[in-house]
């Protein structure tokens, strides 16, 4: 119903380098057990070693805006650093972690990417931003790895220093639109008026698609709305539009979707046969309890979301780390699918300098050493982690894409919980969508 605006980058030919970057060499010998799941319970980043040397990283997100907002990530990152520094470093370098508000704006997240060159860090990792036209170019021109983005934009799932660990929006909407296709008449999916949300709408009528379903309306709205009556009266006479069968309402707006539901729960009563479903990033336990729990409009419906959930004990890792070292500190949320990605991303960060070891710390080294086949493991909250310069989600434009698994989570009672269906994967749908 509204025109959709749609951009497409391509993989860089080559990568322009450095003309000199700061040496670490690294003083310790690695530690014999380093996996956290190499049988010896060491948590990632527990590697041993006194080096005086030190690896500076950067971790940027939002915060304080009037849109989405990531605080618990650069949060995380902090946090971890303080704990791996705790136990003796990794591969004998303590971690400095550097972080920057990019306030939902391309200046600023360009301004962060410039900062993190001039500090010289060797990787910008765990990061939120949707303005990757701003950033990646400062980080490409030199040559510094981008680590476990939030995956907000298909751009970090296209540009050769991207290294993401989950399957971002792409797999989140294709995996829901799928699952719902046999069960909802029409659907009805709001979104916000953004680069970020422009990409959206062709993602879930992928998903819909595969499993025989007419494509979503799509509703745009304002990403810092205060109110959505509009939306939401919109969105809810389409999905009604079919008597017998009940519509979707699929609300994507981010942290505004909470604001989006405060409209839609005063506008429902009329339209009975209607349930709402989205993606975690979307919706969490807290937005849950706060629209009502298990009297509220969130009762019933499906959520996809990258990882298990914050209850799965392969999350006690992070959870031991986050009591340590964020205690009280309410960003941290270990239910956060930002602050998830980010303990991953430094999982990816780890694994790169334990397997450099005591050579040379550089954005060069660790990009040669992901760019080498390294593989990943993260103690089994994704699919064991590797990149390739063109992988099997290139055709559908997402060459650096690597973990093509979803979760398919619902509310019962008022409690987000797996479906019991387990992991998702979403390759062939992927592959077989026409997003052009």
């Amino acid at each position: 119903m509204n025109g959709r605006r749609r951009t497409r980058t391509t993989l860089l030919g080559a990568l322009a380098r450095r003309a000199a970057r700061r040496r670490l060499v690294g003083a310790g010998a690695l530690a014999a057990c380093l996996s956290l799941v190499g049988g010896c319970g060491v948590l990632p980043g527990a590697t041993g070693g006194s080096g005086e040397d030190t690896v500076t990283v950067m971790t940027w997100a939002p915060d304080g805006t009037r849109a989405t907002n990531k605080p618990g990530m650069p949060a995380m990152a902090r946090a971890y650093a303080r704990w791996v520094n705790a136990h003796g470093g990794i591969a004998g370098h303590r971690l400095k972690v550097l972080t920057c508000n990019d306030r939902n704006d391309s200046v600023e997240a360009g301004k962060c990417a410039r900062r993190a060159v001039e500090e010289d860090v060797v990787a910008v990792v765990g990061s939120y931003s949707q303005y990757s036209d701003a950033f990646f170019p400062p980080l490409e021109s030199a040559g510094i790895p981008y680590i476990g983005g939030y995956g907000v934009t298909t751009t970090e799932f296209t540009r050769a220093l991207s290294y993401p660990v989950n399957g971002g929006q792409p797999t989140l909407l294709v995996g829901l639109g799928r699952e719902l296709a046999a069960d909802c008449g029409p659907v009805a999916l709001v979104r916000p008026d953004s680069i970020a949300g422009d990409e959206l709408p062709e993602l879930l009528d992928a998903g819909l698609r595969a499993g025989g379903h007419a494509p979503a309306d799509d509703e745009l709205a304002p990403e810092d709305a205060t109110e959505y009556s509009g939306q939401a009266q919109r969105a809810l006479g389409q999905a009604a539009s079919a008597p017998g069968r009940k519509g979707c309402v699929i609300p994507a707006l981010g942290e505004r979707t909470g604001i989006f539901m405060d409209s839609f729960r005063r506008l429902r009563e009329d339209y009975p046969a209607v349930r709402t479903d989205t993606v975690v990033g979307s919706v969490d336990q807290t937005v849950i309890d706060a629209a009502g729990g298990q009297s509220g409009p969130y009762e019933g419906a499906y959520l996809t979301g990258w990882y298990p959930v914050a209850s799965d004990p392969r999350w006690d890792a992070m959870k031991k780390v986050i009591n340590e070292e964020a205690f009280g500190d309410n960003r941290v949320d270990p239910a956060d699918p930002g602050v998830q990605t980010t303990w991953i991303a430094y999982t990816v960060l780890r694994a790169a300098l334990e397997k450099i070891g005591g050579g040379e710390v550089s954005a060069d080294t660790v990009r040669r050493t992901l760019d080498a086949g390294l593989r990943v493991d993260t103690g089994g909250l994704t699919p064991a982690l590797r990149w390739q310069q063109s992988g099997p989600f290139a055709g559908a434009g997402f060459a650096r894409l690597v973990n093509p698994q979803v979760t398919l989570q619902v509310v019962r009672q008022g409690r987000l919980v797996p479906a019991g269906k387990g992991e998702i994967d979403v390759t062939k749908t992927l592959q077989d969508a026409d997003l052009e």
